[in-house]
C-alpha cells in the first residue's frame, strides 16, 4: 500500500514498508560569506552640549534681571544682580578689624625694635668687665625673644583679618551672576524683589549651549560591533524634512541598558544656524558594519519551528539539521549565525519534513 506525502513516500515490498526521504526542491545552495554593511533607521534625541541651572551662592534680594527666556548670552555676561546691604556692613566691620590688627602689628614692631636696641647696647657694654650684670643681659635677650613672638602673633592676626575681608569680598562678587559659557537662556524663574539664597532649591535661570549639541542614539546590541569613533552619520528631523544633517560619533558608553539592550552613543552636532534644538527626536540613518564577514543563505533555507530555527546542510549525502540564529536580511539572502562555514551546501527550499539524517536526492547533491 502506498500513501502520498510531500516529503516521504512509502514502498511496500513483501509486506515491509520502506520510507525513502527526498528533498522537495531537488537543489542545494552554497553558504556565502561577505561583509555586512547596511543602514538602519534609529531614533535619537538631542541634548544641549552644556546645560546649567544658575542658583544664588549667597542670600540676597534680586535687584535686576538683565536677560529673559530666549536671550543669547556670552561667556562672562552679567545676567542677574542681587542686593545684600548687610554684607557691606560686614565688610566694613572686617576692614576695621584689619586696621586694628595692623596697628597692633606696628606697635609690636616698635616694641621689638626697642628691645633689640637695648639688648645690642648691653652686649656692647658687657665687653667691659663689671659694666653689665650677667642677669640683666639674659633678661634683655629673653625680652627680645618675647617681642619677636608677639610680633609674629600680630602679623598672623593681620593676615587672618585681611583674609576675612577677602572672603567677604569674594562672596560679594557672587551678588553679580554671570554666564559660565556662551548659550541661550531657556528658562527664567526669578523676578526683581525675590529673596534668593542657598536655602532655595529653585534656580534663577537655566542656560543651555545649543550651538553645539549632543545627539544620543540608542544602538541595539546586535549593531554595536561596527561603531567607529569619528564616523559621520546622517539624520533628519521632522521640523526640516527637506534638509539633510549629519553628526560625528564622539562618545560611546560601552555599557548596555539592561532594560532596552541598547548602548547609548553620542554624536557631536554643530548647530550654527540654530535650526536644531534640544528635545528634538531625529531619525538617524545608522550604518551597520561588522568587524568580520557574515554568512548568508537563501531566506527559504531557514526553517523556524516552535522549538528551533535551523538550516539543512548536506553532509556525505544526508541531511543534517544545523541550529542557527537569523540576522539581517539582504535581498533574497538572510544572515545566519551558527555552526556553518563558507561553501557549505544547504537545502535551498527547506522544511522540517526533511528529517535529520534523511538521504538527499542525487539531483540535489549534484546541483550547482
Amino acid at each position: 500500500m502506498t500513501r502520498n506525502n510531500p516529503v516521504l513516500f512509502a514502498i511496500s515490498v513483501f509486506g515491509l514498508v520502506i520510507q525513502v526521504g527526498r528533498a522537495q526542491t531537488g537543489d542545494l545552495a552554497s553558504v556565502v560569506s561577505k561583509p555586512v554593511s547596511r543602514t538602519v533607521e534609529l531614533p535619537g534625541e538631542f541634548l544641549p552640549y552644556l546645560t546649567v541651572s544658575l542658583h544664588a551662592r549667597v542670600p540676597g534680594y534680586v535687584e535686576r534681571v538683565h536677560v529673559d527666556r530666549g536671550s543669547v548670552v556670552r561667556e562672562g555676561e552679567l545676567l542677574v544682580e542681587l542686593s545684600a546691604p548687610e554684607m557691606t556692613a560686614q565688610i566694613a566691620e572686617a576692614e576695621s578689624k584689619v586696621q586694628a590688627a595692623e596697628a597692633d602689628r606696628l606697635q609690636a614692631e616698635a616694641q621689638l625694635a626697642a628691645a633689640q636696641s637695648t639688648y645690642d647696647r648691653m652686649v656692647q657694654a658687657s665687653r667691659t668687665a663689671g659694666a653689665v650684670a650677667g642677669n640683666e643681659l639674659v633678661q634683655a635677650e629673653k625680652q627680645v625673644e618675647a617681642d619677636k613672638a608677639l610680633l609674629n602673633s600680630r602679623q598672623q592676626a593681620t593676615r587672618t583679618a585681611a583674609a576675612a575681608v577677602q572672603s567677604l569680598r569674594d562672596l560679594q562678587a557672587y551678588l553679580k551672576i554671570t554666564a559660565p559659557f556662551e548659550g541661550v537662556v531657556t528658562d527664567r524663574l526669578v523676578h526683581p524683589g525675590a529673596l534668593v539664597g542657598p536655602g532655595n532649591d529653585s534656580p534663577l535661570l537655566v542656560i543651555q549651549q545649543v550651538s553645539h549639541l549632543r545627539l544620543v542614539v540608542p544602538v541595539p546590541e546586535e549593531d554595536v560591533s561596527g561603531i567607529v569613533n569619528g564616523l559621520s552619520v546622517p539624520f533628519q528631523v521632522p521640523a526640516w524634512p527637506e534638509r539633510a544633517f549629519s553628526g560625528k560619533i564622539a562618545r560611546i558608553s560601552h555599557a548596555l541598558d539592561p532594560k532596552t539592550r541598547t548602548m547609548a552613543v553620542e554624536l557631536d552636532v554643530i548647530n550654527r544656524d540654530s535650526a536644531l534644538a534640544p528635545g528634538m527626536f531625529p531619525a538617524v540613518k545608522w550604518p551597520v558594519r561588522r568587524s568580520r564577514p557574515a554568512l548568508f543563505v537563501p531566506k527559504a533555507s531557514v526553517v523556524t519551528t516552535t522549538e528551533r530555527t535551523f538550516v539543512i546542510r548536506e553532509r556525505n549525502g544526508s541531511a543534517e539539521w544545523v541550529d542557527v540564529r537569523k540576522g539581517a536580511a539582504e535581498g533574497d539572502l538572510v544572515e545566519v549565525i551558527g555552526n556553518l562555514k563558507p561553501g557549505d551546501r544547504v537545502v535551498r527550499h527547506a522544511t522540517d519534513e526533511i528529517r535529520d539524517g534523511t538521504p538527499l536526492p542525487i539531483s540535489a547533491k549534484k546541483a550547482p
